[in-house]
């Protein structure tokens, strides 16, 4: 059985830098590791507040590159960025200013493209009612607003 690795508060310095430095992480992921690492809750504190102090830790830049790259890789819609960004403890002001980072012609661009994409992908669907629920659900799914959904399957799905 191999003994169970043990880090001073320096050496989780230096590894949680590393860790930030390659990907913004938000504090919540931060926390999880030290924890995993170990570490005490008052060696947990001092580490994240060395990051923070030194830039390698800012919940606003980390909202900012999630919402980005959501947005413009996964076709995500405002809602369920909301809903991923509060599971990691992020503040209202932070989400808010993450979500500035979408310009409302993009999201409307992005959310267009997707529909037509997916109503293309149900071409085989016959029944209007069964492709209609299966666009609608599609698309709640990935994070769009109902009004935006139902007002755009009832135009691609007359």
């Amino acid at each position: 059985m191999q003994p169970i690795k043990t880090y001073t508060v320096e050496e989780a310095k230096r590894s949680l830098e590393r860790y930030c430095a390659y990907q913004d992480r938000c504090h919540q992921e931060v926390r999880k590791k030290l924890l995993e690492m170990r570490m005490i809750p008052d060696a947990i504190d001092v580490v994240v507040g060395h990051l923070i102090e030194h830039e390698f830790l800012n919940e606003e830049r980390f909202a900012k590159a999630f919402v980005r790259g959501k947005f413009n890789h996964k076709s995500w819609g405002k809602q369920r960025i909301i809903r991923e960004l509060k599971q990691r403890k992020l503040s209202e002001y932070t989400i808010k200013t993450g979500l500035l980072e979408i310009s409302d012609e993009d999201y409307e661009k992005v959310f267009d493209t997707l529909s037509r994409k997916r109503i293309q992908q149900l071409s085989s669907e016959k029944e209007k009612y069964k492709k209609r629920k299966k666009l609608a659900d599609y698309l709640l799914y990935r994070g769009w607003e109902g009004n935006l959904v139902y007002e755009k399957v009832r135009e691609l799905v007359p």
